[in-house]
């Protein structure tokens, strides 16, 4: 017998069940140490029933299909929504034009592409005993999950960057902090995380088993390929790495807020209260990520190396670490809506403006007014106070920041 593990499948929920069930049969019952680690079952007795296996599967396939639709739908439902208005609120409202909004809507219109085109066809692959799409979209599902979860966490990178720089070095970052520069790097980043993701759209494909009498398919990580160095690396390249990162310059910024003086001269305490108040916004995304996406990046580094038991209750654990993962492309505009003046204003702005952009209508006076109470109330999100500086303030990136 082979005793190269089975590839175990990209299918989350039912799909895995039973592709996982159909390899167990395939392996040897005599001696049951050769068996995989996703062979045994949760009481780690050395008797596998395959008849009973079944039938716990077909309890798991019941809630799930009640249980995934209703939480999954309620993600694209927020994350659209909310991440939608992220960026409307800062396209209709030019003087929130900064390095800091521009990151902003990068991080939403990653979310938006994970929501639209990740989460359905995650949330269809739990329901299903069988991949219904093709190999084709199975590859570029598998592509797209993995460039929108570098995206996202390499756009918090950059708006960690972008802190750091406002807080440390605010008089010489001036010329850095550009919207120019924002929007390069930007496309770099892309750019960059889309050309090395190729390796994640030729590593995945359908595979075909007989389950019951009847042949069924699953989107699997395909055998010519190493699924444990993969998920290592996707571990470290998308968790541990940028956290490092991140946490790394948070360590300098914050040493250097608390001390009250930066380099370049005297700050204002109402400067050093805009510098807190939008690093303090940044650190609880940040954390919130961190939290949401550690428990399914443990359990996919687990399943990689065959050590995470399919069962049951396993099942219902990834279904949850999933939830916990996707629910942060949906969370970040509550948090700017929640802990947020700026955003409200602007969305306020929006609201009562959109009507009156030529100047009348119903909104005229109304958006007037929004219009002066946001130029005017800039919350020096990067420490400027010249708001009647506008053109120099847009250009350093100290504009009216959503944070």
């Amino acid at each position: 017998m082979d005793d190269a593990p089975s590839p175990s499948a990209v299918g989350y929920g039912i799909s895995q069940l039973r592709f996982n069930y159909v390899q167990c049969q395939n392996y040897s019952t005599n001696n049951t140490s050769e068996l995989p680690a996703f062979c045994h079952n949760a009481s780690g007795t050395s008797h596998i029933d395959y008849g009973d296996q079944n039938q716990s599967s077909q309890i798991t396939t019941q809630i799930v299909a009640i249980v995934v639709p209703i939480l999954f739908g309620l993600i694209v439902l927020i994350g659209l929504f909310g991440n939608a208005l992220v960026v409307i609120v800062v396209a209709f409202n030019q003087q929130m034009r900064s390095t800091t909004n521009l990151l902003i809507i990068n991080l939403a219109i990653a979310d938006l592409l994970f929501i639209v085109f990740c989460v359905p066809f995650t949330a269809t692959d739990y329901m299903l005993p069988y991949w219904p799409f093709g190999d084709v979209w199975c590859k570029i599902v598998q592509y797209l999950i993995v460039v929108t979860a570098y995206a996202s966490v390499y756009t918090l990178v950059l708006m960690s960057l972008d802190r750091f720089l406002a807080v440390v070095h605010p008089i010489t970052s001036m010329s850095v902090r550009t919207e120019r520069n924002a929007i390069t790097a930007i496309v770099v980043t892309w750019v960059l995380i889309v050309l090395a993701s190729i390796p994640v759209y030729l590593s995945h494909g359908v595979t075909t088993y007989t389950y019951l009498s009847l042949e069924q398919t699953a989107c699997i990580f395909l055998e010519d390929y190493n699924k444990p160095a993969f998920q290592t690396i996707f571990f470290a390249t998308s968790y541990v790495i940028p956290l490092a990162l991140i946490c790394g310059l948070y360590l300098c910024m914050l040493m250097r807020l608390w001390r009250g003086v930066t380099p370049g001269g005297h700050v204002s305490a109402e400067s050093r209260r805009g510098k807190k108040r939008v690093t303090r916004m940044v650190v609880v995304v940040v954390a919130i990520f961190a939290v949401c996406w550690f428990p399914i990046q443990i359990i996919l580094v687990l399943k990689s190396v065959n050590l995470y038991e399919i069962t049951n209750t396993s099942v219902m654990i990834q279904i949850v670490s999933h939830v916990l993962a996707y629910m942060n492309s949906c969370v970040n505009p509550i948090l700017y809506a929640f802990l947020s003046e700026n955003f409200r204003k602007a969305f306020r702005k929006v609201i009562y403006c959109a009507p009156a952009a030529g100047g009348g209508g119903p909104g005229g006076s109304g958006g007037t007014r929004y219009h002066r109470a946001a130029a005017s109330a800039t919350l020096h999100a990067n420490g400027d106070t010249r708001t009647h500086h506008t053109k120099t303030t847009r250009t350093n990136g100290s504009s009216n920041d959503i944070l």
